[in-house]
């Protein structure tokens, strides 16, 4: 008996299927450096909302996070009778090493010597 299954049709349902998903190391752009070296001075971590107004994109932050050069936590803080939830972006040992890689590759600004 053939298949149920028509030609060019997965067997899998849609709602079953696997997300395609970015790779994890993206091409890194100067503006992704930018971020890590914010959060480089930053030990723990910045306010998302602050690294906004620095005028960063949320998009870019997406970016550090899903390649796993950057975690986001979720801190209450309390003031007498409120609370309020803040996202800190933090660098990660990752995060440091392409930061790191980065900065070795940027061109120094004296000509190498010659030998």
């Amino acid at each position: 008996m053939a298949s149920p299954r028509r030609a060019g049709i997965p067997s899998t349902p849609w709602w079953e299927a696997e997300m395609a998903t970015e790779p994890k190391n993206p091409r890194l752009t100067e503006r992704h450096r930018q971020v890590l070296e914010v959060l480089a001075i930053s030990p723990h971590g910045r306010d998302v909302n602050g690294l906004l107004t620095l005028g960063f994109k949320l998009e870019t932050l997406a970016d550090l996070v899903q390649s796993e050069l950057a975690t986001v936590r979720i801190e209450t803080v309390e003031n007498r009778d409120s609370k309020i939830e803040v996202a800190l972006v933090q660098i990660t040992d990752a995060g440091w090493r392409a930061l790191e890689g980065l900065t070795m590759r940027r061109r120094s600004p004296r000509p190498p010597e010659d030998r």
